[in-house]
């Protein structure tokens, strides 16, 4: 295949796709929608049949467990993408909303309308799921999708690729809409990056040494997050019980994900008596522990922690843990140490929580509630497309909102300017 030439068509139909969609109204879009999440339900034996052949590939590569654990679709998550794309459709269109329409003083009214970005190139590894997410919210949005997906998850994102095909069809949208490479030579993704004739924004998911590269190679603007090296603080004044509740569940419910906590932190007042039964959780699910010194003397059994511990996304089952003299030295560490994913604090105590909030420099922050909760679904975005910790355009989980832009509306009646 003569990969350049394939993904300039791509391209150029995309680009084609993308003003059929802006035209289309929210009726079609949302028929669309629901007809890919009947679809996907219908077809859920041969998408699991594919995942299982995808599955079977990636042991005999030897994939590293992180990445096969994500790569695993079960019934239940085929009724979740279709339950995903059935919520995005109860969401309120963003498109054409005019937002601050008010009088200037010539007479001319102004506001801002929200619009789609246009083509929209997605970069993924394994996760089948972000296949129907990406399509559903971009329809949804008005926006073209180019999806590549890792060449471990090829015949189950080939298979999803047909049941969106579908939705389209039956809406009478064009099916380039959404369209799904084909090709698992790594040249495409090297051509996707650098397409800003035919491509608005691009949005890796995955490693690290993807969205390093892709950040590295790209000449379009990129939505990422490079780490979610996510913490979890007990403050001296947290609910003990629900603190061991929220630790243990913020990182065993499960590993290879980027919200799961990377590193615990835990107030020197309370150290004792949250510790040894918290490590008690976490030796009978397996979790290796490293940690501090003053740690490692409440429970012997935890390893020595080394400085590029705490720089760690593990994305596995370790977990790092500091004892720290309060929520100063928290901040300061989380703000060090931190990849401004992902972080919470356990206390009872307002004032304490509202600072956390303040002063943690993070795409999202949480009060009394598990690492976990950083995703789309769970926020009410119906689905994400991925998580930004940059600062423009958007931040946290990407949603309908996060896949627009806005453009100044001027409304006159006749008004010239002197």
């Amino acid at each position: 295949m003569d990969v350049q030439s394939y993904m300039h068509g791509v391209g150029r139909a995309a680009r084609a796709a993308s003003r059929a969609l802006a035209r289309a109204d929210t009726a079609a879009r949302n028929r669309a929608l629901l007809a890919m999440a009947d679809a996907i339900e219908r077809e859920s034996a041969v998408l699991l049949a594919a995942n299982a052949e995808d599955l079977a590939a990636a042991r005999a590569k030897g994939l590293e467990p992180a990445l096969v654990d994500r790569l695993a679709l079960t019934a239940k998550g085929v009724r979740d993408m279709a339950q995903g794309l059935r919520e995005i459709v109860q969401l309120p269109d963003p498109i054409g909303e005019i937002s601050g329409l008010a009088f200037r003083p010539s007479g001319i009214q102004v506001g801002r309308m929200r619009v789609p970005l246009g083509v929209v190139g997605i970069i993924y590894e394994a996760r089948p799921n972000v296949t129907a997410d990406a399509a559903g919210l971009c329809i949804k949005s008005g926006n073209a999708a180019i999806l590549r997906g890792g060449s471990e998850a090829i015949r189950c994102n080939q298979a999803l690729a047909a049941c969106v095909h579908e939705g389209l069809r039956i809406a009478g949208l064009p099916e380039t809409a959404v369209q799904v490479i084909e090709t698992t030579d790594r040249a495409a993704v090297g051509e996707l990056v650098t397409m800003k004739e035919y491509v608005d924004v691009i949005v890796p998911r995955g490693g690290k040494g993807l969205i390093e590269r892709v950040s590295a190679e790209a000449r379009i603007p990129v939505i990422k997050h490079l780490d979610g090296i996510c913490h979890v603080y007990i403050d001296d004044r947290a609910d003990l019980d629900k603190a061991i509740r929220i630790a243990d569940n913020a990182k065993t419910q499960r590993y290879g994900t980027c919200n799961t906590m990377e590193t615990l932190l835990v107030h020197a007042d309370i150290a004792a008596a949250v510790l040894p039964p918290l490590a008690q959780i976490y030796a009978g699910k397996g979790v290796e522990l490293r940690g501090c010194a003053d740690a490692r003397a409440l429970v012997p059994a935890m390893t020595e922690a080394t400085e590029q511990d705490w720089y760690t996304e593990y994305l596995a089952p370790i977990l790092s843990v500091r004892i720290v003299d309060g929520l100063d030295a928290a901040i300061e560490h989380i703000n060090t140490y931190g990849s401004q994913h992902t972080d919470a604090i356990v206390t009872e105590d307002f004032s304490r929580a509202r600072r956390f909030l303040r002063e943690i420099d993070s795409s999202s922050v949480m009060v009394n509630a598990s690492t976990r909760f950083a995703d789309g679904f769970e926020y009410g975005l119906g689905a994400e497309i991925g998580i930004s910790t940059d600062k423009l355009h958007a931040r946290g989980p990407v949603g309908l909102e996060g896949l627009t832009s806005l453009k100044f509306v001027v409304l006159g009646d006749g008004q010239i300017r002197t």
